[in-house]
């Protein structure tokens, strides 16, 4: 939603919105842009009557706003219904779906465009994501040109439609990572979220391309009834892009890509983790397929940098290094872990989690979560966010979490809240050690209280007895 406002903006219009409450970094870049966040949500917010009012679908019935455009019969709309008839007709659509790595792979893809644009401008990429590329320093960009650029979410478009958006976006050429059951607040099973996916590869045409990962049952279920060319990454030797050696080294995550049993380049980049090296050859892949140069596609990644809230350092005192990021399902908190192990491979490794999103709140993949946890040394969870919300047979009881983590052999506590996380941590860590704090939300400003605190500590430490 925040993207959408600012490329509206760019286009002329006057925006304002509202929110419960607002969350770095889309409330700085919102700030940066001039845009009002209104708080908390009221009806007095839509003074004067705007012309149209685009609807997120984190709302429903009964929050006050949407209760004054159906009564005065505003005109409203969804973001996805918005984003396609204002910027996507005319256009290529570019679309990067999946349940994880979205973010990561659309701001690779875009990255590799804009690089690629330095020898010929007409490539230079309209895009939204859904978070702040670093290389950009924004989330969105606006261009008179062909290709457009964005992230695709199964998450549904909004309470008048329970569609996933990504089927407003139409894609000319689609990279499909992973699909596993997330989202359970609207997705009744993995099969529900199997059909989504393949409605959506149902609309890439004849002449488009789909990359898909081949290391999942699901996806090839999934891009089965492909009527375009699928093209399929990943390690096994049946993969039109096959990653091998990879490694990390020198600060620097490489590895080869192999096409039809020969070596055809070899990449290296900043990112840890075997996940960013399949995003990064995914984007590799589709870039190729529209006729980008191996070269560029090579530089690109060299010199890509990261997304806000993806393994983003927030600070290092006296040796200990805290690392924010948006964790939203068991295997993307895996996955992160083990991006963290190749990178402090001596490290003592802390997992501070936020159970937030709606599938970390349910015990649906409870299992699967103590599994991804035990990837860390030292476990911390806090309480579950807006835990009321979420039915007492269906909710996840953290208390169960810790328990199972401690018969398996990994530490763990529960800490109901940010302060006793705080007050229960910063004085065991010693230097070398590396905090994880997981959440897709502000976690009560964890971020910031943790380092304050461990500065403290610090401080006082050095000072003269």
């Amino acid at each position: 939603m925040a993207s959408l406002a600012g490329l509206l903006q760019l286009q002329g219009h006057r925006i304002t919105g509202s929110d419960k409450e607002a969350y770095p970094p889309m409330s700085d870049l919102l700030r940066g842009l001039g845009i009002a966040i209104l708080k908390p949500f009221a009806a007095s917010n839509l003074d004067p009557a705007p012309d149209l009012v685009v609807i997120g679908n984190a709302l429903s019935r009964g929050n006050p706003e949407v209760e004054r455009v159906l009564d005065e019969r505003i005109s409203f709309t969804s973001m996805a219904a918005l984003l396609h008839e204002e910027f996507l007709k005319g256009r290529e659509s570019l679309v990067v779906a999946g349940t994880h790595g979205k973010t990561t792979t659309t701001s690779m893809l875009a990255w590799i465009y804009q690089f690629a644009a330095q020898q010929n401008p007409a490539l230079e990429p309209s895009f939204l994501i859904g978070g702040v590329a670093e290389n950009f320093g924004t989330s969105f960009q606006l261009r008179p040109t062909r290709t457009f650029i964005l992230e695709g979410d199964e998450y549904d478009t909004a309470f008048f439609d329970k569609g996933p958006k990504f089927l407003h976006y139409f894609p000319d050429g689609l990279i499909l990572t992973h699909v596993e059951f997330d989202h359970a607040d609207i997705y009744a099973d993995l099969a529900a979220v199997k059909t989504a996916f393949k409605r959506l590869v149902n609309l890439v045409p004849r002449r488009g391309l789909i990359v898909a990962y081949d290391g999942s049952e699901n996806v090839s279920e999934c891009v089965a009834g492909a009527l375009c060319r699928v093209e399929r990454y990943g390690f096994s030797d049946g993969a039109e892009w096959q990653v091998k050696n990879l490694r990390h080294e020198d600060g620097l995550t490489r590895w080869e890509v192999w096409r039809d049993g020969a070596l055809w380049t070899e990449f290296e980049m900043r990112l840890a983790g075997e996940h960013n090296a399949l995003n990064a050859t995914a984007a590799a892949a589709l870039a190729f397929g529209e006729g980008l140069s191996k070269e560029a596609i090579q530089r690109a990644l060299a010199t890509f940098k990261s997304v806000k809230r993806r393994l983003e350092v927030r600070a290092r005192i006296g040796g200990i290094a805290v690392i924010e990021d948006f964790a939203h399902h068991p295997t993307a908190i895996r996955e992160t872990l083990r991006a963290l192990r190749s990178v402090y491979p001596q490290s003592r490794l802390w997992a501070v989690l936020e159970p937030r999103s709606n599938t970390l709140r349910r015990k649906v993949l409870e299992a699967d979560l103590v599994a991804s946890l035990r990837h860390a040394d030292r476990v911390v969870l806090a309480g579950v966010y807006q835990q009321q919300r979420i039915p007492e047979d269906e909710r996840l009881h953290p208390e169960d979490v810790v328990r199972a983590l401690n018969l398996a052999g990994t530490p763990a506590e529960l800490c109901p809240d940010v302060a006793s996380i705080v007050d229960g941590i910063a004085p065991r860590l010693r230097s070398g050690d590396v905090v994880a704090i997981l959440s897709n939300g502000g976690f009560d400003g964890i971020y910031e209280k943790l380092p304050a605190r461990l500065r403290e500590l610090h401080d006082r430490s050095e000072r003269p007895a």
